[in-house]
């Protein structure tokens, strides 16, 4: 296996990566948050299935697992190779719920679990990101892989207000399942934010010239035989509580006394501590956190990726089970908010996606935000990406849709909503934006090819950009185009840009070759594809005091 790499982006099936390049406790924190077919009618997803269905590979929005033949030989290889406490449990789940959608998720799951724990540093932490259609049998199978002891928490994230359902009780929250290799050496930091005005009403309901306090016990359980044992003032802590001593030695009971610290009832109660809101620095985060809304539609981080989660919430798992300088990774990178997170609060990062789209989006989204560390998205490592046609041409043998994404971001073009379904793209696979004079919005059509290209093809484009009444038409072609299709694209003529004050040839042809050479297609300069552009942010300096 090679050394650890960080700051990378990796394309790929997750599982294949984590065996090959992410060597045995070389990470901090993993976060992942995989995809899931939630939406489905429960009953659906406990519907059994036969193995006869091809592999179904996941792809960027379409969050669901099937059981099919890949499934099945899945679950034979954990029962073979997986430790014999893991086998066991997934063996029982399949006897329990049956070969179905969950089933397959966990199965899915399992072995990349393996895999996450083999990575993780001893004083390491994961989150598992879920909701509650699976979270409970994703904490079976990682109670099995990481043990019982290893449970830290279960995290309860509301992410939306109460809507209406007339069936069943509207599902408001998300849950994060947090566990440690060992919890006797895994990092956790208190997290603390600004109190709201509830709480302070609540909780500091006394006040003097030093501001508003809360009353605080003066002592902890258990005996002791030494002088907090003993009574003080006249007050005997085994009076207040039996079995109970002073949480102070007598000298510095003294200190807080002579300094007003400590409230004195006039009858019939016990001496307390004053705590100060001042000095209380914000209210401790539990495993409730309301405080964290998703990104709305407005909302400056939205990028448009469907299942992007809020910047804040990641920085606040980041910060709590991390270090400066420690390594986060993320299996399921989508949009890659908790490689932001890490790069933000300093520390290195891996993400890994299994779509080009994914992959690009991230790129983009880290050159946006950290602009000086990224000058170009270029400048974010990719592993696992085409760097010459043989790489391009491998790609297209595995799986041309990839092939396709990937093409579609090296013009930056927004892959067409429909591309994963066949005959349904309507001839269109990607999309280019540009506004033109007066706050016109118009388009360029981009159409990609892996394979054999003939004439045909190009005037086919042509008709597509004609109908969808688009400025220009872009050929994308894994192959040399031939004579006549530049002929067919020479005839289409010019756009002309009363913005910019230009022709455009409207059909332009580019091969996947002369792209890796760095030709780019000639549109308006601010003709802009893709996802929304990320928000500039500025990294932490020194570790934070608190997330508010």
């Amino acid at each position: 296996m090679s050394e650890l790499k960080t700051n990378v982006l990796y394309y790929g099936d997750n599982l294949e990566i984590l065996r090959h390049h992410i060597p045995d406790e070389s990470v901090d924190l993993v976060y992942l948050d995989p995809p899931f077919n939630s939406k489905a009618d429960y009953n659906v997803l406990f519907r059994e299935e036969g193995g006869e269905r091809s592999a179904a590979q996941i792809k960027a929005f379409s969050d669901s697992w099937h059981w099919d033949n890949a499934a099945e030989e899945t679950y034979r290889e954990i029962v073979e190779t997986c430790p014999d406490k893991v086998a066991t449990m997934v063996s029982a789940l399949r006897q329990g719920i049956g070969s179905n959608d969950v089933m397959a998720y966990l199965v899915m799951m399992t072995p990349r679990l393996v895999e996450l724990r083999r990575v993780l540093k001893p004083m390491g932490s994961l989150y598992l990101h879920c909701d509650p259609t699976a979270d409970h049998y994703l904490r079976i199978v990682l109670d099995a892989i990481l043990g019982t002891r290893g449970f830290m928490g279960e995290i309860v994230w509301r992410r939306t207000a109460a809507h209406t359902t007339s069936r069943k009780w509207p599902r408001l929250h998300d849950v994060l399942l947090h566990y440690s290799k060992d919890p006797s050496q895994a990092v956790f930091k208190p997290v603390k934010t600004d109190p709201d005005s509830g709480w302070v009403s609540r909780e500091y309901r006394h006040e003097d010239d030093r501001g508003r306090y809360m009353l605080d016990n003066l002592t902890g359980a258990g005996k002791t035989g030494g002088p907090s044992g003993q009574p003080w003032r006249g007050v005997d802590p085994a009076q207040i509580g039996a079995g109970r001593h002073w949480r102070y030695v007598p000298e510095t009971l003294d200190r807080l006394d002579a300094e007003g610290r400590i409230y004195w009832p006039e009858r019939g109660q016990y001496p307390k501590l004053k705590q100060y809101l001042t000095e209380s620095g914000g209210a401790t985060v539990g495993d409730l956190w309301m405080d964290i809304p998703v990104i709305g539609r407005t909302a400056s981080e939205r990028l448009g990726y469907g299942t992007q989660k809020p910047l804040a919430l990641l920085e606040r798992i980041v910060q709590s089970s991390s270090n400066e300088g420690d390594v986060v990774l993320d299996p399921f990178c989508g949009c890659g908010t908790a490689v932001v997170a890490a790069h933000k609060l300093n520390r290195r990062w891996i993400g890994i996606d299994i779509t080009f789209l994914a992959v690009d989006v991230m790129r983009k989204r880290l050159c946006d935000s950290f602009k000086p560390d990224f000058p170009t998205p270029k400048d974010v490592t990719v592993i696992g990406e085409p760097v010459d046609i043989e790489g391009a041409r491998a790609l297209a043998a595995q799986d041309r849709h990839q092939l396709q994404w990937w093409a579609l971001s090296l013009v930056n073009a927004l892959p067409a909503a429909d591309d994963r379904k066949k005959g349904a793209d309507r001839g269109i696979d990607g999309v280019i934006g540009f506004v033109e004079e007066k706050g016109k919005a118009t388009r360029v059509i981009v159409s990609v090819k892996s394979g054999g290209v003939n004439v045909g093809q190009v005037r086919d484009l042509k008709g597509v950009v004609e109908r969808e009444k688009a400025a220009m038409g872009l050929f994308i072609t894994l192959e040399p185009s031939t004579e006549p299709m530049r002929v067919e694209a020479v005839s289409a003529g010019f756009y002309h840009s009363d913005r910019w004050q230009k022709d455009y040839p409207k059909i332009q042809i580019l091969t996947v070759e002369e792209l890796l050479a760095g030709k780019q297609p000639s549109l308006p300069p601010f003709a802009a594809g893709g996802f929304a552009k990320a928000p500039r942010l500025s990294r932490q300096e020194g570790e934070q005091g608190g997330l508010i």
